[in-house]
């Protein structure tokens, strides 16, 4: 029997030559330009073998950026389910990610990515697609994209509130809290107008005074 059939092996060598390239391609490219098969020729390896290493094109790109929230498909996963409590699982996520014991999730995001203007534009743009363009896709329907957009700065505000600029009252709430306060705001984001706010006029009274 050939015991060196099915998986790939892959050597430490060869998993930190694909990220290097898939990092420079990343910063040249963007995400959405850059391809698994460009990563792949650029290290010359067979694009089955990023998958091996990898597991995904949003897993590459965690690990080519040093920004371990790429990692994560939590969001992702969070859309399953019953449509009715979207917004809850959407909030769990969020908490579970930040406040995970061993620092994996988005809180993992490391100071020196964040300082780094190219790094953080490319992730940016990752959020943009693979979190709000997520949303969106699965939303479906009239004004999916504002609705998303809506969503994720409801989700962003609780992220800057909570983690990254600590707010007390919101910092002292526990997991169950966040959720309890937060989800019905979020679900309004979500499922709650369907007109973009473009198409709303100020009366005439307030739009002197913007």
């Amino acid at each position: 029997m050939n015991k060196n059939r099915g998986r790939p092996r892959g050597r430490p060598a060869t998993k930190a030559r694909i990220a290097e390239k898939a990092r420079a391609l990343f910063l040249a490219h963007g995400y959405q330009g850059t391809t698994l098969r460009a990563v792949a020729a650029a290290a010359d390896v067979d694009v089955a073998l990023i998958g091996y290493h990898f597991g995904s094109k949003q897993g590459l790109f965690g690990e080519a950026m040093n920004i371990d929230c790429g990692r994560s498909t939590a969001i992702v996963r969070a859309l399953d389910g019953d449509p009715a409590y979207l917004a809850e699982r959407l909030v769990d996520a969020v908490t579970a990610l930040w406040e995970e014991p061993d620092g994996a999730g988005f809180a993992a995001l490391e100071p020196v990515a964040m300082r780094d203007e190219d790094v953080m534009r490319v992730f940016r743009e990752f959020l943009e697609r693979e979190v709000l363009g997520r949303i969106a896709d699965h939303l479906g329907g009239r004004h999916a994209r504002e609705r998303a957009t809506a969503a994720v700065a409801v989700l962003g505000g609780l992220i800057f509130t909570r983690y990254l600029n600590p707010l007390g009252p919101v910092v002292a709430l526990d997991a169950a809290d966040v959720r309890r306060i937060l989800a019905p705001a979020l679900r309004a984001a979500l499922h709650g107008g369907t007109v973009p706010v473009r198409a709303h006029r100020l009366p005439a009274r307030l739009s002197r005074t913007v």
